[in-house]
């Protein structure tokens, strides 16, 4: 959808995909973990898909949010809001150190440095055994209650409950998301994408647009893994390897660069097919493998952009037929 979409139009489909999604899927925690990873894809798509910034440190952002998230809630009694807040200020910051440091350089360089603060922060955490579980994880992680003036606290303890949480907070970062994008600042993202030293030359400040949307990235990455580990009740080393990294970054190319309804999809058919896969056959991972070969051969822009193509020409089809019926 471009930015002639009415903003009413982009909240009344991030309602209904929130709304029709446990009706879509095979459990409401699959719809959980949809929706978690679709916020993480968003905070990928910023950088590749808007700006032209290919990272492998995503899952260094998951990570520390599950991290942050978990330790909050683990150690301190404060309510979901503020652990909520401190994760995704935590990840902000994290994102904003490592895009200063990693921009210095282009192209290559730039993917591997960011490759390397990746493995950095998963060392960190596997030696850090005291504090984040080592390679066993945190366990027992709670999800904290929603605290309210004036209201009795909210608890999330089964899986319809979070999904309720989860779906709202889809929602709102979707839309700050899509406002940002369609905002004078996306449109700046897109032209340091298409040519970066042409952008220069106008006048804009190009380092500090990279570190921004790093860090917009980290901050809704990092939120998505602190409900991740609030999801599970577990924080596992796994979260900051670099297989969640491209595991976020397939899911984005997947579902379409350049769009957030892509970065949902990719997630949802990523993630649906992992999940049917691996109860048909031990080595699911290569027929997964094999599914994703052949979207990707069909669908070279993402399925999204392959779904709008696909109305449009239906719709051209409609729009010719009609006019011969009229002159017939």
């Amino acid at each position: 959808m471009s930015t002639s979409v009415p903003f009413r139009v982009h909240i009344a489909a991030s309602v209904i995909i929130a709304a029709a999604l446990p009706f879509l899927v095979p459990s409401t925690v699959l719809a959980t973990e949809i929706l978690i990873f679709g916020m993480a894809v968003i905070g990928c798509n910023l950088l590749l898909g808007y700006t032209g910034l290919l990272s492998f440190g995503q899952a260094l952002f998951f990570g520390a949010g599950a991290y942050i998230a978990s330790l909050t809630a683990i150690h301190w009694e404060i309510g979901l809001i503020p652990v909520l807040l401190l994760t995704i200020l935590a990840g902000a910051i994290l994102a904003a150190i490592v895009g200063y440091l990693a921009i210095r350089r282009q192209g290559i360089y730039f993917v591997m440095l960011t490759l390397a603060f990746g493995q950095l922060g998963y060392y960190i955490a596997f030696l850090a055994e005291e504090i984040t579980g080592g390679e066993d994880g945190l366990l027992d992680v709670p999800r904290p209650p929603l605290e309210l003036p004036l209201l009795p606290d909210m608890t999330f303890a089964n899986d319809a409950s979070f999904y309720g949480l989860t779906a709202v907070i889809f929602v709102l970062c979707f839309l700050m998301m899509q406002r940002l994008v369609d905002s004078p600042l996306g449109s700046v993202l897109k032209a340091i994408r298409q040519n970066e030293k042409r952008a220069e030359a106008i006048g804009y400040q190009v380092r500090l647009y990279k570190i921004a949307v790093f860090a917009f990235s980290g901050a809704i990455t990092a939120l998505a893994g602190g409900l991740y580990a609030m999801m599970l009740n577990f924080a596992p080393l796994s979260n900051i390897d670099i297989e969640t990294s491209e595991q976020i970054l397939f899911m984005a190319v997947l579902g379409g660069l350049g769009s957030l309804y892509g970065s949902v999809i990719g997630a949802g058919v990523f993630l649906v097919a992992s999940d049917f896969f691996s109860e048909l056959w031990p080595r699911w991972m290569l027929l997964l493998g094999l599914f994703l070969v052949v979207v990707m051969m069909f669908a070279p822009g993402g399925l999204w952009h392959g779904l709008v193509v696909g109305f449009e020409r239906l719709r051209g089809r409609h729009k010719t037929s009609t006019e011969e019926n009229d002159h017939g």
